[in-house]
């Protein structure tokens, strides 16, 4: 299809969505003044001759989604690939600036409890972006270092985007600590208490795993009739602010594997966090949190390294197999968001005859170690689930699951986890989307033996109903895709709390001391369809 043609059925999609609900539809278009180095901004319009276009369908409301679609590099002038990315940082802050506020205020006090920790915090990021951007400077011939210039410069673009609609609004702009911070939410989780507590902490100061949490599973069909892939993620419904993305960035970097990729996200995240990716190149990426009980790791954390959000968005970009990317994230560990990391590269896998090596590549972090395997025999003999308990015997010791399973019993154990049993009793009932989306919104623990009466020893968590001290936490959302979708790109997806078997819809009503800027009351939506319109994988 020619891109005159796509437009114009892009365009008359967007008509009968801004005719039914104009107040939710933003389009705009960016050009680069290279003789002001200043950007052109046209509220209102889609131009495809722009330096970047795209549009931001704010549907949450209805949907429990908002979606964000944007193209960079395609315009009359190929401007440097820094430009480019800035300019998409650009787009995004001023297309989704009401929303970026609304996140921040959401999620600041869920992480920044005092002014000691904000201050040690602010000190260590301000540590981390010199050195980064002294990196880029210093080292301009190398991949690595030039995309994450790249980074740098969406990052930027993505202040000075907010700057413009705040100064539409007459509204203070967010600062540039305000969006780091917000990029960094998953990394704020393990430096926080590293910076706050340091060694202090024992694995006595832990009884059950924090809440940072995600269920995953990966599902080959016993013929390779086909493959199955999804998510929930588990962390406060304070961060229930979400976004859907597609990128769409022309990048001229000889190096560069893709610069297209779709991904659940949230407002002013320029990554994922779930994460939940299908990228240009071919690989589809999630991950679940693992946990750091040993503290003493803790000291390993210095400001000298790249956050696990840069170095995931690097890897995306600049790999083309599972192993390459495991090698690329690898470096520069800065031992925050310590994360299981499920790459799978769908040109492995020919349905219906053959899965490669590596088609399935299992990463792990932890401070002061990276550690991946090839672990396609598994999708071989039928399913990968991933739960928040390492896989590697090293990473396993070294941050302190043996310890906390000795102390604490079998929730700390890889293999007999109330998540590992369910997954392993349930995953074979998993044959098509429909069950892939049943099991990953499981949640039966009124009945389940393995739930043992708590709604979050189970496949998808609802905090909110424990009987003592519930919390407005857990699992609150699913995506899912299989082997032809996500090659197109295509996913569906559900925001909120699961209701699966009768459970209740959450409401904030029990919880109005958390703050919930912007979030619906009630959430009882089903899944939506994902996919890119202005631009074909």
């Amino acid at each position: 299809m020619g891109v005159e043609k796509q437009l114009l059925i892009t365009y008359l999609v967007l008509v009968t969505i801004t005719f039914v609900a104009a107040e939710r539809l933003r389009l705009a278009t960016a050009y680069w003044d290279a003789t002001h180095k200043a950007v052109l901004l046209k509220d209102g319009v889609l131009e495809k001759e722009g330096d970047a276009y795209g549009f931001f369908n704010d549907s949450l409301s209805n949907t429990g989604w908002g979606v964000l679609e944007l193209r960079a590099g395609y315009g009359k002038t190929q401007e440097r690939d820094d430009v480019t990315y800035f300019l998409a940082g650009y787009l995004e802050g001023f297309l989704t600036a009401e929303k970026m506020y609304d996140n921040y205020n959401n999620l600041y006090p869920q992480l920044i409890k005092d002014s000691k920790t904000l201050m040690v915090v602010k000190d260590f990021m301000n540590k981390q972006d010199n050195w980064t951007r002294q990196q880029v400077k210093l080292n301009k011939a190398d991949p690595i270092w030039q995309h994450a210039g790249f980074l740098v410069a969406q990052t930027d673009g993505l202040q000075a985007g907010v700057a413009h609609w705040a100064k539409s609004q007459g509204k203070t702009p967010l600062s540039l600590f305000a969006v780091q911070f917000l990029n960094a939410v998953g990394d704020l989780l393990d430096l926080i208490p590293a910076l706050v507590h340091g060694p202090k902490l024992s694995l006595g100061d832990y009884r059950q795993p924090p809440m940072g949490h995600c269920s995953a599973l990966i599902k080959m069909l016993p013929g390779f009739e086909n493959l199955l892939f999804a998510h929930s993620s588990w962390y406060t419904y304070a961060a229930t602010l979400r976004i859907y993305k597609h990128w769409d960035f022309n990048v001229q970097e000889a190096s560069t594997a893709t610069g297209k990729m779709s991904f659940s996200s949230y407002p002013g995240f320029l990554v994922s966090l779930d994460d939940f990716y299908l990228l240009g190149s071919g690989l589809i990426m999630t991950q679940t949190t693992n946990n750091v009980f040993n503290a003493t790791l803790f000291s390993l954390i210095k400001p000298n390294t790249l956050f696990a959000w840069q170095r995931v968005r690097l890897a995306h970009a600049l790999a083309h197999t599972g192993e390459e990317w495991a090698t690329l994230f690898s470096k520069h560990n800065s031992g925050t968001y310590n994360n299981q990391y499920m790459i799978v590269d769908t040109s492995k896998v020919t349905l219906g005859e053959q899965i490669e090596d590596w088609a399935l590549t299992v990463v792990e972090q932890i401070p002061g170690l990276v550690e991946y395997s090839d672990q396609t025999q598994a999708l071989r003999r039928g399913y990968w689930p991933s739960y928040n308990v390492p896989f590697h015997a090293e990473v396993y010791a070294r941050s302190g699951y043996k310890e906390m399973w000795e102390k604490h019993g079998a929730d700390f154990s890889y293999d007999l986890c109330p998540r590992a049993k369910i997954f392993r009793r349930d995953q074979a009932g998993v044959t098509d989307l429909d069950s892939l989306k049943h099991i990953m919104r499981y949640n039966d623990y009124k009945n389940d033996p393995y739930s043992k009466g708590n709604p979050c020893k189970t496949i998808c968590c609802r905090n909110d109903l424990q009987e003592l001290k519930p919390s407005p936490g857990g699992c609150y959302d699913t995506k899912v895709t299989d082997f032809g979708r996500a090659k197109k790109l295509i996913a569906e997806a559900v925001n909120g709390p699961t209701t699966q078997g009768g459970l209740p819809p959450f409401s904030w009503d029990r919880f109005n001391s958390t703050m919930h800027q912007g979030l619906p009351p009630v959430y009882n939506f089903t899944f939506v369809t994902m996919q890119p319109v202005l631009f074909t994988p």
